[in-house]
């Protein structure tokens, strides 16, 4: 057995501990974050889930793209346009009210609507006013989101995951270690836990402890301390003892860490607390042995790395989630994000439901003043509603690579390893790549655009290195290209791997002197038609040639030796980012 298989079998007694609580409990701990990526290991942390349920709480899945009438409830078209006065419909929020809300792809989860499922667990209710409705119902309710951990750089809305308490990563568990226990305990109601008394100690210690990991959220111990207070309940206990702390350190507080607490090297371990003749019902006897013994237990969570990175200061980075281009408002194309007042003209399309819906409230006082009588439905060009549209832009990232004979002699291997991390630069923020080489008289489109990395990999390994340096038609062809795609509409980073020393004119032939005046020419057009671009220079030791040329063609200017994973990495991300916003 590895190393890392007693620790993975560790996360997932805690992910099972991590049901029943939430089960005891919904509204109360407010939810569990879980990080896996789909699979049987998911799966059965699902079925797990709505085992442990056994049917006495609701269990709804939020559909993707929901409208916030559905979500929030609004105006009962069909109702209302038979009694002829405003008819109320329910939301799902609503219809969830004491059980628990399923939320897939949880990191995709717009902002907006983050901002409704935080309310309604911050409030208890969900309160809106639409369609000319106020509307108020009782919504307690746990949240289940599933992240699907596609990518470092995806995460859920912090907005959600501060209100759900329990923070689970599956990752590293395997369907060995993944094994459902053989009974299923009876699960306390809340009733019980709420009855669960804890000392003032208990609370110093959480919120102490949860200072020196540097968690800066003032609701995180009282969430702990729902916690503790669900697993006392589970265990029997009518009051909060070390051991439930130290369950609310590992699910709550562990995950959540962003510093290591510093201790001085001559600090003693903690001694433990001396037995009672009641071992059922310990406390703690000071602040201080308690707060140490909770952040022992939320250290011996940590995974090894996660402390060494906490303890050099690193810090995790936060919500900067991987988009394939920037969001653009469109009349015609997109995927629906609202309706608002309008005429339906200059191709702008009109909701028939949604002016129906505005029209339907005053039907009874429109009939009345026309005298109509054979049911048709009065509407007015101010219950006008237009679809809102938005569509994110496609951006691809065209790899201009130098397979020339200079390259190939000193550094189109290097040239290659900085071509795969850009590749994978891309694949993570879901960008379509594109491929040129240009290598003796000429450039070729190795790869169109493409959002296959294995396709992109296959043809930077079969590309031959020799010849002269054909910098212009290089350039030429990337502008080319790129044109085409920003009639598209899509939104275009060019990046280019040289060492700048042109050698073979526009027209084939070879002469340093037109060579260069070509390449020049051609970083000009590319410059003036205003693409976002990065050049690399490959050259061993960089010359001011390169740069020159970056500076001529508007491109910002990296050299290669000077950039190892992290610097390529970040260029990229700078780069494409004025490319995103445009």
């Amino acid at each position: 057995m590895s190393d890392s298989a007693p620790r993975a079998a560790a996360v997932w007694a805690d992910a099972v501990l991590a049901v029943r609580l939430l089960a005891a409990d919904p509204a109360g701990i407010g939810g569990i974050l879980l990080r896996a990526p789909y699979g049987p290991v998911r799966d059965r942390w699902l079925a797990l889930c709505r085992r442990s349920l056994r049917g006495e709480v609701p269990l709804r899945r939020l559909p993707p793209q929901i409208g916030e009438d559905r979500l929030l409830g609004g105006l009962d078209l069909a109702a209302t346009l038979r009694a002829g006065r405003p008819v109320a419909e329910q939301g799902l929020l609503a219809a969830a009210h004491g059980g628990l809300l399923l939320v897939p792809m949880a990191e995709r989860l717009s902002p907006t609507l983050a901002g409704h499922l935080a309310a309604a667990l911050d409030r208890g209710a969900v309160v809106a006013e639409r369609d000319g409705l106020t509307l108020e119902h009782p919504c307690r309710i746990g949240v289940v989101a599933l992240d699907e951990g596609v990518s470092t750089e995806e995460r859920p809305p912090a907005s959600l995951c501060d209100r759900l308490a329990i923070h689970l990563d599956l990752a590293s568990v395997t369907l060995r270690e993944a094994s459902l226990p053989d009974d299923e305990p009876e699960v306390e109601r809340v009733r019980e836990v709420v009855a669960v008394r804890s000392d003032e100690t208990v609370v110093a210690a959480l919120c102490e402890a949860a200072l020196m990991l540097g968690i800066p959220s003032l609701r995180v111990p009282l969430l702990a301390l729902r916690v503790a207070r669900a697993a006392a309940a589970l265990a029997g206990r009518d009051r909060i003892d070390e051991r439930d702390a130290g369950v609310a350190a590992r699910l709550v507080l562990a995950p959540r860490a962003l510093a290591a607490p510093a201790r001085p090297e001559t600090d003693a371990p903690p001694e433990p607390p001396a037995p009672t003749d009641a071992p059922e019902d310990r406390t703690a006897s000071s602040d201080d042995s308690l707060t140490e013994i909770v952040l022992q237990a939320a250290l011996a969570t940590m995974p090894p790395d996660m402390l060494a990175r906490l303890r050099d200061g690193g810090r995790r980075r936060a919500g900067a989630a991987g988009r394939s281009g920037a969001a653009l408002r469109h009349k015609l194309r997109g995927r629906p994000v609202g309706v608002r007042s309008g005429s339906p003209r200059a191709g702008a399309r009109l909701s028939l439901i949604d002016t129906l819906r505005a029209a339907a409230p005053w039907q009874s006082l429109r009939r009345a003043q026309i005298s109509a009588t054979d049911g048709r439905i009065a509407v007015r060009p101010d219950d006008f509603r237009i679809r809102r549209l938005k569509q994110r832009a496609q951006t691809t990232t065209i790899l201009a690579v130098d397979a020339s004979g200079s390259q190939a002699l000193h550094r189109l291997a290097e040239a290659k390893g900085a071509v795969e991390l850009l590749l994978a630069e891309c694949y993570v923020r879901r960008d379509r790549v594109a491929l040129v080489a240009f290598r003796g008289r000429g450039a070729e489109l190795l790869l169109p655009p493409t959002r296959s990395l294995v396709r992109a990999r296959r043809s930077l390994a079969a590309l031959p290195g020799g010849g002269g340096t054909p910098l212009a038609a290089g350039i030429d062809a990337v502008r080319v290209l790129a044109e085409g795609l920003r009639r598209r509409g899509e939104s275009v980073v060019v990046v280019v791997l040289t060492d700048g020393r042109a050698n073979v004119a526009r027209d084939g032939t070879g002469g340093r002197v037109q060579a260069e005046a070509d390449a020049r020419s051609a970083a000009t057009a590319l410059r003036e038609i205003g693409l976002t671009s990065l050049l690399i220079d490959t050259s061993p030791r960089p010359q001011p040639v390169a740069a020159d040329l970056a500076r001529v063609m508007g491109a910002a200017y990296l050299p290669l030796p000077h950039a190892d994973a992290t610097a390529l990495s970040r260029a990229v991300v700078a780069t494409a980012g004025p490319a995103r916003a445009a």
